[in-house]
């Protein structure tokens, strides 16, 4: 698979392998647009590298898809101060899923590209962003899914700056 546009994936300080820009990108600017297989919410498959996403846009009731990433994006690491978010479409007529990650801030060459990911309380894990404003777990925020977390890992959970 080519490198991706002014990025390049090497080891990263917060977990694993990491994105990281090789030019720098303006608030706003689309930075990388994601490639993958589109699985059916009930679908069994490893979806550890997958983006949750709405199968329409316009009807919430119609479900979710899964966009399992199958390029570099897939190493695009959370933080709970991410420089990233991600944006996605329905096409209507072609039923195409499209995702993409937009700037939310100027990021310098050579920054590592984050995103919060925002697990839903099932699925919370400890953190390792770094960020000053750490929740300490990859987790939503929301307290509806706070109060879905695993009383083993409550501990990690920096409730003030998780509200």
């Amino acid at each position: 698979m080519p490198p991706l546009s002014g990025l390049r994936v090497g080891l990263s300080g917060i977990h694993g392998y990491g994105v990281f820009t090789t030019r720098g990108f303006a608030a706003g600017d689309v930075i990388v647009h994601a490639d993958g297989v589109v699985y059916d919410e009930h679908a069994d498959f490893d979806d550890t590298y997958a983006l949750v996403m709405p199968k329409d846009d316009d009807d919430p009731s119609a479900g979710l898809v899964f966009l399992d990433l199958a390029d570099q994006t897939r190493w695009i690491n959370h933080s709970c101060d991410p420089n990233t978010e991600v944006e996605s479409s329905v096409d209507r007529a072609t039923g195409e899923i499209r995702a993409w990650w937009v700037a939310r801030r100027d990021i310098a060459i050579g920054e590592e590209l984050t995103y919060d990911y925002a697990f839903i309380g099932e699925a919370a894990e400890p953190c390792g962003c770094g960020a000053p404003t750490c929740r300490g777990l990859i987790v939503d925020p929301d307290p509806a899914e706070l109060a879905q977390i695993e009383p083993a890992l409550r501990h990690h959970l920096r409730s003030s700056r998780a509200a």
